[in-house]
């Protein structure tokens, strides 16, 4: 049987391994047992955002110490999805997911928290935003979700995926060996593979069938909506790198996790009810008790792209000093982190087709109480 376990680590820059490197020092982390990292950096969340590329540098090079392996290595083994962008009240921190035997002694519950991860092959640019990146993605899925020991496809609460884009460099390379990526753009190549991430995930877990959609659909038809996913986009990665959380029997440990969506960016009720799923009430904020329950917490937003929530016109996408992405992440972390009390909280914009269209998911994994 094994048990997960959810570290919650602040950084002082993008670069700050520290706190992990202390844990490893101490014997309190191993780091063979590392399998995955889940962060928010203090970058600007664009195509240009290097802080994603420098932490994983730090942090495989960092492991790579202590476990013996080439950071290339470590880089093909270990997801690493970092969003950038901790607007507002968001403080820059990262999640170290680890994996180990479970002790035969600890107490035992129904469930508990299940990790899986997965790879998929190269993404080529002209297939980013595709169905052959929808297949790629859902094939990664299945096999995390195979890897995490998750029998059922309503026990996976949060599936993350971080998808390669397109920059101008890999558009006009493919261009001149005869291919034709979907667009030139790289913020746009960002918010197709995010599409296609989504797509694949509720592929992966029967939300959709393979007929319900065409390439046509991503960005169009937002009927199509997994609640479960949550995908980033970045220049740092050639492939999909998926992360799959869920709920077993076969797992020990005393974490749990549970989601629920986000109607649109001021849904409180959303995150009241998500709490309320793991036992932890919120009245209007939780408390400090609780609070030290709560391990992590995963949101996905996206500015409404009718110009209006609950009625009232928004000016988000008409902004063009601040990108639309950093005011919905600043405003519904502030919402977020005003009930739990705690500004490490990853808020990632760019949820197209990932909950509510306009809205968003939230899914929050913390201790389960005895008895």
């Amino acid at each position: 049987m094994k048990t997960a376990r959810v570290l919650r680590l602040s950084m002082a820059h993008p670069g700050d391994l520290s706190e992990l490197a202390r844990l490893i020092e101490s014997g309190t982390v191993i780091a063979s047992e590392v399998v995955a990292i889940i962060g928010k950096t203090e970058g600007n969340g664009g195509v240009n955002d290097f802080t994603r590329g420098y932490f994983t540098q730090t942090l495989m090079g960092l492991l790579s110490k202590h476990v013996g392996k080439p950071p290339e290595q470590l880089v093909r083994e270990i997801p690493c999805v970092l969003s950038g962008g901790t607007e507002g009240v968001m403080s820059p921190h990262y999640h170290v997911f680890c994996i180990s035997d479970a002790d035969a002694s600890a107490t035992r519950h129904r469930s508990a928290l299940a990790i899986g991860t997965a790879f998929s092959t190269p993404v080529a640019a002209e297939d980013v935003g595709r169905r052959a990146h929808v297949e790629r993605v859902a094939a990664a899925v299945r096999e995390a979700i195979k890897n995490a020991g998750i029998e059922r496809a309503d026990e996976v609460h949060f599936v993350q995926v971080k998808c390669p884009c397109v920059t101008v460099a890999r558009a006009s390379a493919a261009i001149a060996a005869g291919k034709t990526p979907l667009t030139s753009d790289p913020n746009k190549s960002m918010a197709f593979a995010r599409a296609a991430g989504a797509f694949g995930v509720a592929l992966a877990l029967d939300e959709i069938k393979s007929g319900d959609f065409d390439d046509a659909s991503l960005l169009s038809d937002f009927s199509i909506q997994s609640p479960r996913a949550s995908i980033s986009s970045g220049v740092e990665v050639e492939c999909n790198e998926v992360v799959v959380l869920g709920n077993s029997a076969s797992w020990g440990g005393d974490l749990r996790i549970a989601h629920r969506p986000m109607s649109d960016a001021l849904d409180i009720g959303g995150i009241v009810r998500v709490l309320a799923d793991l036992d932890i009430p919120a009245s209007p904020q939780v408390s400090a008790g609780d609070a030290a329950r709560i391990a992590c917490v995963l949101v996905k937003c996206e500015p409404d792209r009718r110009g209006k929530i609950r009625g009232n016109r928004h000016t988000m996408l008409d902004d063009t000093d601040i990108n639309a992405q950093r005011h919905i992440r600043g405003a519904v972390a502030g919402l977020v982190a005003g009930v739990v009390g705690d500004g490490r909280i990853f808020v990632s914009g760019g949820a197209e087709h990932q909950g509510p269209d306009g809205g968003g998911l939230i899914a929050v994994i913390a201790s389960q109480q005895q008895g």
